[in-house]
């Protein structure tokens, strides 16, 4: 019967084994069933199935996996892929399993205990450089089916592969603004490439209108509704360990112009037409400009009518113009991606806007001589063109007819010196300006003036002041006055007020008396103060006075002493030895300062000169010495202040004598000698020193080094036991010093030392008061011949020894015991 029904069905009636084959079931439904057994006496209870059975074909292990390959070979893995079986056997695939043999080897191992129901797998911790073949079972709830076919013999290495790049874009990509635009491409490579986009040289990030998408093997940049500032050199970099490859595409994202750039110039105005000029838009928008479109509206009428639409220029003529109206201008840009928004201008009434100069304002005269006069103006308004010249009349007072001064241009100063007047006549004159209009008015005439040298005032002297005083005198300096007034200076008048006056006196009663610009003023009162005033005179008269600043007080002047150092004053003062030592300076103060010259704070040596003057002081010292060295000060000193300067002095000369000489290390053929160098070095370096010796029975001194830097020489080639005296020099650049010689003479002997103990003592013969002791000669002998032993005895247990003789030969008897 059917699972779901309770009806049973017979199936035979004639089933004598064991076993029946039912038929005409349906696939995929679900049944029960059951037997019973007969005999002759009748039929037996039903047997049932304990549970349903579906109905299906029989179940078998699946078929082998198909397709099996390997995506990926490092040096330490390998990733494998497949598909399933073509049957499954009737049953789910519960696992698979992936074996794997060594080349080389003849068994599979199974390499995971993994399920691997997604039908991938990576085989890690593999041998760099191993070589290995792969296949892969299926299993359902029957068993393990077939393996499949083995893989290719893989070994283990890096798989290497330099990126590919192939593109879908050309090299220029025109977008317009708003529309969306995208770059994209293949690309492959081992290890997998890292895939970059740039913009300019500027990394691209996504927001909400840039997009990028990168697959194992695509890529692509889009970006939404594109701006402007999208425009630029985008580039993508495919890179990996291998190496990189680069696409480029220039984007041009293209819009309509900016409006062009204001305000609207009007260059020129007339009454029937106007010259505009303007500047091109910011942006173009990445097409050139191709032409601009001029338009023109009468204020009073709201029609805009067309000017041009074909110029390129940034400049355009408005023509057919109506005079007296207000006509406002506007300027389109235009590309060739469509018309930008519209500059306006300002309102501009059309009349004519330039005309000739004003009539410039009187003009002044100045400077004026025998034969010639500045004219001096002012410019006048200019009509509207810059002025271009001005045209300078002349006319005697009494004449009628104007003249030029001249043909030549005057332009662009506003004064002319007129040349060739006639001396003695009077003139006018007056001044045109000139514009590309034409000459305007002429300016009214200037004053009349007769054509002489005039003679004026001179100006007050310059910088009068009082350079020197006493108790009863002041002396007063000034210079010359700036303008003598076209007269020749006589001289000068001075003046003189006792402070608390009002009345100012004469020092002087004419100006020829002073022709000079100084003046001693004398006869003053000593303690007073007194202001002093200056006027130069000439044929015109007296200048204004220039005063002296300061009241000046009639006193004896005090100035602190000053000292002007020659050359010979440096700070150090060099000089070679019997030459002449000068020291001198310029000496100011008042009173004149006393002067004192000290050598180490003492009285100089008397043969020093010294000599004073009233500007200065020096001293000379003739045939100097070395003792003529050291600090020289001189000091100068009066009510005021003093002042000391210091110079020190070398007398540059021989060297001392060296110092210490000392004699050792004596032999039979040499001696070492040794010395310091001396106190005094002359004031130079030591370059050397002289070493030499005599034989005491010889007066002839002979040279042993001459050329020696240290402070010690070995004395070589002496004659064993001669006597020899040594001295040593020093020198330098100035020559040879003094020597310094041995007290007494050196013997030229090796050293004697006391010989060694004498060997093998022992006695021979022994009695109650006296001991025969014999020995040998000692190993050394000291350098002497041996003169004698010296025998002591000891009593035991005593501390002292006790001297007994000296013996000459190797044997002796002791008494006395």
């Amino acid at each position: 019967r059917e699972s779901d029904h309770r009806a049973w069905t017979p199936v035979t009636y004639t089933v004598t084994r064991q076993n029946a084959t039912i038929q005409g079931l349906i696939q995929g439904k679900a049944y029960f069933f059951r037997i019973a057994a007969e005999n002759i006496i009748g039929m037996g209870p039903f047997t049932e199935t304990t549970k349903e059975i579906l109905i299906r074909d029989p179940i078998t292990v699946p078929d082998r996996p198909e397709d099996l390959e390997v995506k990926a070979v490092t040096k330490n893995s390998v990733t494998l892929t497949w598909n399933p079986p073509k049957y499954n056997g009737g049953s789910d695939i519960t696992m698979y399993v992936l074996e794997s043999r060594l080349i080389g080897k003849d068994k599979f191992h199974r390499v995971t205990k993994e399920k691997m129901l997604d039908r991938k797998f990576t085989v890690e911790g593999l041998k760099e450089g191993d070589t290995y073949e792969y296949r892969v079972s299926a299993c359902n709830i029957v068993g393990q089916g077939k393996p499949s076919f083995c893989t290719k013999p893989i070994t283990c290495k890096d798989e290497i592969a330099p990126p590919t790049l192939d593109l879908d874009f050309r090299d220029k990509l025109i977008v317009r603004v708003g529309e969306a635009f995208s770059l994209t491409g293949r690309y492959s490579g081992k290890p997998a490439p890292k895939v970059t986009w740039l913009r300019d040289d500027i990394v691209v990030k996504e927001d909400d209108r840039t997009k990028i998408k990168t697959t194992p093997t695509t890529l692509c940049l889009g970006i939404l509704k594109s701006v402007r500032e999208d425009t630029g050199k985008y580039c993508v970099t495919v890179e990996n360990s291998t190496g990189s490859r680069k696409g480029f595409c220039q984007v041009n994202v293209v819009d309509r112009p900016s409006p062009p750039v204001g305000p609207v110039i009007f260059d020129e105005v007339f009454k029937d037409h106007m010259v505009v000029s303007w500047k091109p838009p910011l942006d173009d928008g990445g097409s050139e400009i191709t032409n601009y479109i001029i338009e023109k509206k009468d204020t009073h009428k709201d029609v805009w009518m067309p000017v041009t639409s074909a110029t390129v220029k940034t400049t355009c003529k408005v023509p057919k113009l109506l005079e007296g109206r207000e006509y406002q201008i506007r300027i389109y840009a235009e590309n060739l991606y469509g018309i930008s928004d519209p500059l306006i201008s300002d309102e501009m009434k059309a009349r004519d806007r330039f005309r000739v100069p004003d009539a410039p304002e009187q003009p002044i005269i100045k400077d004026v001589t025998k034969d010639s006069a500045v004219v001096v103006w002012n410019k006048p308004y200019d009509g509207g063109k810059p002025i271009t010249n001005y045209i300078v009349e002349k006319k005697e007072t009494m004449a009628t007819r104007w003249a030029r001064v001249t043909k030549d241009p005057i332009f662009p100063g506003t004064k002319f010196k007129v040349p060739d007047l006639l001396e003695g006549c009077q003139y006018e004159f007056r001044v045109s300006a000139e514009n590309e209009i034409g000459v305007g008015d002429p300016s009214p005439p200037s004053k009349p003036i007769f054509a002489r040298d005039p003679i004026t005032k001179p100006s007050p002297p310059v910088n009068p002041e009082a350079v020197d005083k006493t108790k009863n005198s002041v002396d007063l300096s000034w210079q010359p006055p700036r303008h003598d007034g076209n007269g020749k200076i006589i001289g000068y008048l001075i003046e003189y007020q006792k402070v608390g006056d009002e009345e100012w006196k004469q020092a002087n009663l004419t100006a020829d008396s002073c022709p000079e610009t100084n003046y001693r003023v004398t006869g003053l009162t000593e303690g007073l103060t007194y202001k002093f005033r200056v006027k130069a005179v000439n044929a015109a008269g007296e200048s204004d006075p220039a005063h002296v600043p300061d009241p000046v007080e009639v006193k004896d002047r005090l100035e602190p002493p000053e000292l002007i150092l020659d050359a010979n004053m440096a700070r150090e003062q060099h000089v070679k030895a019997g030459d002449t030592l000068r020291l001198s300076a310029v000496i100011k103060g008042v009173p004149f300062p006393k002067v004192t010259w000290k050598k180490e704070d003492r009285e100089v040596s008397p043969k020093a000169d010294i000599e004073v003057t009233g500007v200065g002081s020096k001293l000379e010292i003739r045939n100097t010495v070395h003792e003529d060295g050291g600090m020289y000060s001189l000091t100068v000193e009066n009510p005021a202040g003093s002042k000391t300067v210091s110079v020190k002095v070398v007398v540059l000369d021989k060297p001392g004598p060296p110092r210490n000489l000392n004699i050792s290390d004596v032999r039979s053929d040499s001696c070492y000698i040794t010395w310091m160098e001396p106190e005094d070095d002359g004031g130079s370096v030591i370059t050397n020193y002289v070493v030499e010796r005599r034989d005491v029975a010889s007066a002839q001194w002979v040279a042993i080094s001459s050329s020696s830097k240290k402070r010690s020489h070995m004395a070589k080639y002496l004659m064993e036991g001669t006597q020899y005296l040594f001295r040593v020099a020093a020198e330098n650049q100035y020559g040879r010093g003094p020597y310094v010689e041995t007290l007494k003479p050196i013997k030229a002997i090796d050293p004697l030392h006391p010989p060694g103990p004498p060997k093998n003592l022992h006695h021979v013969d022994v009695d109650k008061t006296e001991v025969s002791l014999v020995w040998n000669r000692p190993d050394r002998d000291g350098g002497a011949e041996i003169t004698g032993y010296l025998v002591e005895y000891q009593e035991d247990g005593a501390d002292e020894w006790t001297k007994f003789q000296t013996v000459p030969m190797l044997d002796c008897v002791v008494t006395g015991l």
